[in-house]
């Protein structure tokens, strides 16, 4: 993770759905634009870095391609949390997750998305990730899962705050910067 949005806290290392789907979005660095999964290379050790494939594992530009897509969708999807809860899937995420490995397993506790026997690629890697999704679900942390509203942020959070209503990544940075933008709105309208 790059940039200055950071969060309040130092991200810890990816710990449960939640916090994957949270680290898989901000390889982008929207303020910066340093994007950790720039090349099909960068892909292949962010994947590996997080024991989602092996290191070495195989990625090219179509890997690359439903990466950005998967990416970009799940941050749509988190920006929709904001809003209503029962606003569709963006495009992009389903045309990412049409071109993984997955399935529905109806046995167990709970229906479950679980990715193919694809070990050792890139596809794989990010059916893990896409498979995050419903296990996000079913511990219930996929509508706190947020972006930040400011435009030139959009960092991915879990919103944790009582009411669910938190909109920064951080009070310390974009919170500041929107109240103090707001502040200065006010004091130059004509009054």
């Amino acid at each position: 993770m790059g940039g200055t949005h950071t969060g309040d806290d130092p991200a810890p290392p990816p710990t449960g759905p939640a916090e994957l789907l949270i680290d898989f979005v901000n390889t982008l660095d929207v303020e910066s634009a340093e994007d950790e999964i720039a090349t099909p290379a960068g892909l292949a050790g962010w994947l590996a870095g997080r024991g989602l494939a092996p290191a070495g594992a195989p990625s090219g530009e179509a890997d690359l391609g439903t990466a950005v897509a998967l990416r970009e969708g799940l941050r749509e999807a988190m920006a929709a949390h904001h809003g209503p809860h029962d606003a569709e899937l963006p495009d992009d995420l389903e045309d990412a997750l049409a071109a993984l490995p997955l399935r529905v397993v109806l046995t167990g506790p709970r229906p479950a998305l679980v990715p193919l026997d694809a070990p050792g690629t890139a596809a794989g890697g990010l059916a893990r990730i896409a498979a995050s999704i419903m296990d996000s679900v079913a511990a219930g942390t996929w509508p706190r899962l947020k972006t930040c509203q400011v435009d030139d942020c959009r960092w991915a959070f879990l919103d944790t705050s009582k009411n669910r209503s938190r909109t920064w990544c951080s009070m310390k940075v974009c919170g500041n910067r929107a109240k103090t933008r707001a502040y200065r709105a006010r004091r130059r309208a004509p009054g």
